[in-house]
């Protein structure tokens, strides 16, 4: 029996992907391919289908013992702008999912959460047990499907692992595998493009916040150290414990003006950058309390910054050289 893993076909997805075969597991990747890319699904059992297809999801879900949940729409602009396509897709998807899976007696999941469930926080570093109040439509619509698994939990038994992710960033060192969104809002990809001189200069939002620097802080987690949390997640649940609900972050926090030093180290080049304003919405610091991870699962990030860049910028090398 293998595990489901939906959105596969994407950034985290495929990592994690990889990360439960390096752990023993057969997996099968579904996924949609509206953000996802078909080579990253290369080497496992792919289907191409939608969460919302009820049917196709049954015909899988019979061959498996566990779900990972990346399927979700995540750009929290494009959220307020057309939140009806983000309550379909992460609601009405999550929703879908979760009856079929019911039906199929397949009662082990975990979900791809985030941070912005918990909007803007009244104290860093961000433990669990903090008020969860989303500030707009995409972490309200992860906030939905993380109660609906609460509620699914007390009453089916269903088990969960909800992963509230911080910045997830970097590549498989491989040079495989990597970060490749249409279009790209994430920093350190923006700022490699920018020092590549294959984007436009890095747009830097507000120099004025509360910060040693002036620029936000975030906590940066390697999308490999990520996936092995979803490894651990999963033996947790298979073990036959309780469902829970952690962060995944490092605990550290960088600023967006260090990581553009990191950037200008690891390429050996300068970031062209504009300094606009900030962005109604953007805390000043997110960082992670991740001890409950530690604790419940044994499981701690090993990769810092330059891991984090250094593999990002390797991942970009090999996308410009696989097209030329």
């Amino acid at each position: 029996m293998a595990v489901l893993v939906i959105g596969g076909a994407g950034y985290i997805g495929s990592h994690a992907a990889r990360a439960l075969r390096r752990a023993g597991q057969e997996v099968i990747i579904f996924d949609n391919l509206s953000t996802g890319h078909e080579f990253l699904a290369s080497g496992f059992e792919f289907i191409k289908g939608d969460v919302l297809d009820s049917s196709a999801l049954a015909r899988v879900l019979s061959r498996t013992h566990a779900i990972m949940h990346f399927a979700a729409h995540a750009y929290v602009g494009e959220s307020v702008a057309n939140p009806r396509k983000y309550f379909r897709n992460n609601v009405e998807g999550g929703l879908s999912l979760l009856n079929v899976a019911l039906d199929a007696g397949v009662k082990k999941i975990i979900f791809s959460s985030t941070c912005a469930v918990y909007g803007e926080p009244a104290k860093v570093p961000i433990d669990e047990n903090i008020p969860r109040q989303p500030v707009n439509p995409y972490g309200v619509s992860k906030l939905f499907f993380e109660q609906a698994l609460e509620s699914y939990d007390r009453a089916y038994g269903f088990r969960y692992a909800s992963l509230r992710y911080f910045n997830a960033a970097g590549a498989d060192e491989s040079g495989e595998i990597g970060e490749l969104h249409d279009p790209e809002t994430h920093l350190i990809p923006l700022a490699l493009s920018a020092a590549a001189r294959t984007g436009p200069e890095l747009q830097v939002f507000g120099s004025d916040y509360p910060t040693p620097d002036g620029t936000c802080v975030r906590d940066y987690i390697h999308v490999n150290d990520l996936a092995s949390a979803h490894v651990k997640a999963l033996e947790h649940l298979q073990a036959g414990k309780e469902s829970f609900a952690v962060n995944v972050g490092t605990g550290s926090g960088y600023s967006v003006q260090q990581m553009i030093s990191a950037v200008e180290e690891i390429t050996g080049k300068p970031v062209p950058r504009k300094v606009g304003p900030r962005r109604a919405g953007d805390p000043p610091v997110l960082v992670a309390n991740p001890a409950k991870a530690q604790a419940l699962l044994g499981w701690k990030a090993t990769r810092g910054l330059h891991e984090i860049v250094a593999t990002a910028w390797n991942w970009m090398q090999q996308q410009h050289a696989s097209k030329r």
